[in-house]
């Protein structure tokens, strides 16, 4: 397959075109391609929480350092719900509501990552040193 006539006709076209290039289309080539991976690491970090913020409604129900194992049952607008935190990860152990996407979501590690029981009204959030970059700082 490497040897088909498509690919020796891909491959000479590939040679013609880099043989084409100046020293000044290098150079921005290989700028470019230091610079998103400068940007890539430099914005896209993973960085490891350190609280979890969890909100009932609209409001601050509490924070919790992750550096802790336990429960946290509270009661939403269906019921009560169970948050655990263990070994610095937190998840929605139990729900009431019926879809259970919060509790499929499942260990949340990061800071910035966060868990939503819509119907029930709880979430969780992971929390870190600094604010994560998303959408809304665009």
């Amino acid at each position: 397959m490497l040897n088909s006539p498509h690919c020796n006709n891909l491959r000479a076209q590939l040679k013609s075109l880099t043989q084409e290039f100046l020293a000044g289309d290098w150079l921005v080539l290989i700028a470019s391609t230091l610079c998103v991976i400068y940007l890539f690491q430099t914005l896209w970090t993973n960085e490891h929480a350190a609280k979890v913020q969890i909100r009932l409604g609209d409001q601050v129900y509490a924070t919790y350092s992750l550096n802790q194992q336990r429960e946290i049952h509270i009661h939403g607008k269906l019921g009560d719900a169970t948050i655990s935190i263990a070994q610095g990860k937190a998840r929605f152990a139990k729900s009431p509501c019926q879809t259970q996407y919060c509790v499929h979501q499942g260990w949340l590690t990061h800071a910035g990552q966060a868990a939503i029981c819509l119907p029930n009204q709880i979430s969780l959030e992971l929390l870190g040193e600094t604010k994560p970059f998303d959408t809304l700082n665009y």
